[in-house]
């Protein structure tokens, strides 16, 4: 078992509240303008809030762990890492579009919270 470090803890809840901030504007959005807001919208927000902030939690972790190799090692962790991230977020996007339970519009935008919220923080800086 792993032991995470402060700065992925720190990082990854940055993303999720920023992300969560996001995701009840979306659902506002849902409700006022588009008039349409059910079950399906929730859920599929949650998914992607899932997907978009699970990568970047995982993420942080391979990268904590190539810190810790020498460089041929870290560039086989990173890759490792990228391959298992994207295949993660291929299947769970897949399962999200397949099943009805999940409002597909609301799941692809959720997913992209984590980008906004590390490009606003870039910003910030």
């Amino acid at each position: 078992m792993v032991k995470i470090d402060g700065t992925v803890i720190k990082e990854t809840r940055y993303i999720a509240l920023f992300s969560c901030v996001l995701s009840l504007l979306m659902q506002a959005v849902f409700l006022i303008v588009l008039r349409r807001f059910d079950y399906t919208v929730l859920l599929g927000n949650l998914l992607g809030l899932l997907i978009g902030v699970g990568n970047f939690f995982f993420m942080g972790i391979g990268v904590q762990k190539a810190l810790k190799k020498d460089a041929d090692e870290a560039k086989k962790v990173l890759r490792f890492s990228q391959t298992a991230r994207f295949f993660g977020i291929f299947v769970l996007t897949i399962v999200g579009v397949l099943i009805p339970i999940f409002d597909v519009i609301a799941l692809m935008i959720s997913i992209f919270f984590p980008r906004i919220a590390i490009a606003a923080k870039q910003i910030k800086k």
